[in-house]
């Protein structure tokens, strides 16, 4: 098993009304990851995901591309210490 982290993202662009949220569950999931993902007032999306660390770059590597649709402008990433405090990757609400 390798090392475990934690990051939280704040994308701006285009990454809502394009099934942002949809794009980054399924890719978290299919990575293993663990976290959240929602829009927020402001128009960017917010992300926070934990897992092994390879699988938690690819990840950020996809986000920052987006979906189809999408149009990321801008990628603020803070890398974090892994807590292990989710059991699954979900998709808030938002606002």
């Amino acid at each position: 098993m390798g090392d475990k982290v934690r990051v939280h993202v704040l994308l701006s662009g285009r990454v809502q009304g394009v099934a942002f949220r949809y794009y980054a569950e399924k890719w978290a999931l299919s990575l293993g990851l663990t976290g959240w993902v929602k829009n927020l007032y402001d128009g960017r999306v917010e992300i926070l995901a934990e897992g092994e660390r390879e699988n938690v770059e690819q990840f950020l590597e996809r986000v920052k591309t987006g979906p189809p649709m999408a149009h990321v402008d801008g990628a603020d990433v803070e890398w974090q210490g892994y807590t292990g405090e989710f059991s699954g990757f979900e998709i808030g609400a938002g606002w």
